[in-house]
């Protein structure tokens, strides 16, 4: 809701006299908080689209607002992407107990929330010795359950976590060699039917063409190693200058392997850069881990 809320807020504030209605839907992923997304399968495809694109393609609405790292790479027919909005703060963030000042400070033994089964990999590469439990739930929740004493620290998105307040509840913020980004993760993205010119003008002022051009990156990498919320999948792209450089991994869930690598060149080609990294890290084993 904050994020569609901001999104009327900027198009009504870029457009004088539109006026733009909210309508509230429950997806499934928003109706399923008692398993864990990977233990869904290919059933977790869409999870927390479908819905969404249903209403779009019944002209019931024009638009709709997702976190970009929940849409999935193959749209819906008629369906696409008009704007990637402005990436926050692509990193994750690291809430503990009192007491706990750092990843690193947790005894052997601890309990971390996560459903994420990229940051599980992660946090098991960085951390034999450590535990992770399946958390679900909004950013209240979460914080809620980690302060009643289920966990002793939990994983979140940072720019969920700071555009709802909560960024005095970050212990630490992961550094990206510990705990490479999902992809997207950070922006939002506004989705609309392909055919409409005048709903495509409206959004396209949002589009931000640097975080679009990584984003795309990024999700060319996930598209080409075929994988979704079954394998721990992480990329991340920056721009300097003309050039991108994009970063990327895929490991067991256990965090025992992991493949990772890097490729780059002119900003402006992030599909094809994307692409090659995918390739790269196959040839180095990432198949075998995307089989497995």
């Amino acid at each position: 809701m904050w994020q569609t809320n901001w999104v009327k807020a900027a198009l009504e504030s870029s457009h004088p006299g539109l006026r733009v209605e909210i309508i509230v839907m429950k997806t499934k992923g928003d109706r399923i908080l008692d398993v864990s997304l990977p233990s869904l399968g290919q059933q977790g495809k869409g999870l927390f689209t479908k819905e969404l694109e249903d209403a779009m393609l019944e002209r019931r609405i024009d638009l709709a607002v997702h976190s970009l790292k929940d849409l999935p790479t193959d749209l819906t027919a008629g369906l696409h992407i008009a704007a990637i909005c402005e990436r926050e703060d692509p990193r994750d963030a690291f809430l503990a107990r009192e007491g706990i000042k750092s990843f690193r400070d947790l005894a052997p033994g601890s309990v971390i929330g996560t459903s994420s089964l990229r940051r599980m990999a992660q946090l098991r590469a960085a951390r034999a010795d450590i535990r992770t439990e399946s958390v679900r739930g909004n950013v209240d929740t979460r914080i809620a359950k980690l302060d009643v004493g289920n966990y002793d620290a939990i994983v979140l998105a940072a720019a969920g976590v700071r555009r709802l307040g909560y960024e005095n509840r970050i212990t630490h913020y992961f550094d990206q060699d510990v705990m490479l980004s999902a992809v997207g993760q950070g922006a939002l993205a506004i989705e609309s039917r392909t055919d409409d010119e005048e709903v495509n003008q409206i959004a396209a002022v949002l589009n931000h063409t640097p975080t679009r051009l990584v984003c795309e990156a990024e999700r060319a990498f996930l598209k080409r190693l075929g994988g979704g919320c079954l394998v721990p999948i992480a990329a991340l792209g920056k721009i300097e200058g003309e050039r991108m450089n994009l970063t990327g991994l895929v490991a067991r869930p256990d965090g025992s392997e992991i493949v990772r690598g890097e490729e780059s060149g002119p900003s402006a080609d992030g599909q094809h850069i994307g692409e090659r990294l995918a390739e790269q890290l196959l040839g180095r084993g990432a198949d075998r881990l995307l089989l497995e």
